[in-house]
């Protein structure tokens, strides 16, 4: 069934919105997967903050044509793709669909668009998956800046523990 040219501009023009939004978009081979997978899939990105969509490859050329952002990348849109957008967090939508594909899935990561044009490889989208979520990078950063300063009380704590042992053993002698 054909779609009509006024749908095909609204179509358009929710792709350009999620685009321009989006800090990193990934794009999948879904062949073979069912619509209780693509259901499931749907329902674990939404619970992560990611959007997924089934669109035209022609419709999200013409998308990123229109876009001054993505007007020079020409990532390869063949076969059948879904697209996952996230606005939160450059590594989620990439994480989501190869924890979703580690299930058994018949989903393949094929390559991803970053927030500022740059098209990735399927190699560099896998690498990005792997990787942790934002909050656990930021939360390992501020745990290693952290180490030191516990450290230091821990050491300065137990030189006046010392200390304070010393004189109590002092004290200790000197009233006996």
């Amino acid at each position: 069934m054909a779609i009509s040219r006024d749908k095909k501009t609204e179509l358009v023009a929710e792709l350009k919105d999620a685009l321009s939004n989006a800090k990193m978009t990934v794009f999948a081979a879904y062949d073979g997967m069912s619509v209780k997978d693509l259901q499931e899939l749907r329902k674990a990105a939404r619970a992560e903050g990611v959007k997924i969509s089934v669109a035209k490859n022609r419709l999200v050329r013409v998308a990123l044509g229109e876009m001054d952002t993505y007007k020079e990348s020409n990532p390869d849109l063949t076969g059948q793709l879904l697209y996952a957008f996230s606005d939160a967090d450059e590594v989620l939508p990439a994480s989501v669909l190869d924890k979703f594909a580690r299930t058994g899935a018949t989903l393949k990561m094929r390559g991803g668009i970053s927030g500022d044009g740059k098209v990735l490889a399927e190699g560099e989208v896998i690498a990005l998956a792997k990787l942790p979520s934002k909050n656990a990078l930021i939360g390992q950063v501020i745990s290693q800046l952290l180490s030191g300063v516990n450290d230091s009380v821990n050491a300065l704590s137990g030189n006046l523990h010392a200390l304070l042992d010393g004189v109590e053993a002092n004290s200790a002698k000197a009233t006996n």
